[in-house]
């Protein structure tokens, strides 16, 4: 039974990215997404009281895939410095705006709520935080507050060169993703102090 239900709820998350991909947020109704999951609009009341709530796990699901590819690019290795983290976050982020249904509409939430990931923290500092972590686990970094900071700026500069590279081209700008891999690798690598642990050539064991 928990198998079935766990497979009704990812068909209702998919056919909630699906729908606002095609309508976006303000048109999305419970009823569209019992109709395109193809369950009864008791079942989604089942497990959601309302659209938001809908949103809200598929946003957690995608945040969670985001943290799982970063990941496993980082453990597979190749990289000699920590900020080369940049390339594959962004490389990441951007091939989930590209492939992954209503990403690029929903983003990590923002469109709906600055705090949809949690009620008090906005969504970016969730991202930060997940951020943060990695980069403990994997380079042995200390998460101090200048480094959180950092992590901040450079999350707040990705989004908004990001939205812009795709709202200048269909399948995103590369001339401005290139770009925004530089500025924002350039800003880590002068902004993280060496003390933190940040300049480590070796992933932690």
């Amino acid at each position: 039974m928990q198998g079935r239900s766990l497979a009704k709820v990812a068909r209702m998350l998919d056919a909630c990215a699906q729908i606002v991909d095609e309508v976006g947020y303000e048109a999305l109704t419970t009823t569209l997404i019992a109709e395109r999951a193809k369950v009864a609009i008791g079942s989604v009341y089942q497990f959601f009281p309302d659209k938001r709530a809908v949103v809200a796990a598929l946003t957690q699901r995608n945040l969670d895939a985001y943290v799982r590819r970063l990941d496993d690019r980082i453990s597979s290795g190749g990289m000699s410095r920590w900020v080369e983290v940049v390339n594959v976050a962004l490389d990441e982020y951007i091939d989930m705006h590209r492939n992954v249904p209503g990403f690029r509409t929903l983003h990590f939430g923002d469109v709906v709520d600055l705090n949809l990931l949690d009620p008090d923290r906005d969504n970016n500092a969730v991202i930060v935080d997940n951020l943060g972590r990695l980069l403990e686990q994997h380079f042995g970094m200390a998460r101090t507050d200048d480094l959180a900071f950092a992590l901040s700026m450079a999350v707040e500069m990705a989004d908004a060169l990001v939205k812009a590279a795709f709202r200048y081209r269909d399948d995103g700008d590369e001339r401005i993703l290139s770009e925004a891999k530089e500025i924002i690798r350039d800003y880590l690598d002068r902004r993280v102090s060496p003390g933190d642990g940040s300049h480590s050539a070796e992933k932690s064991t």
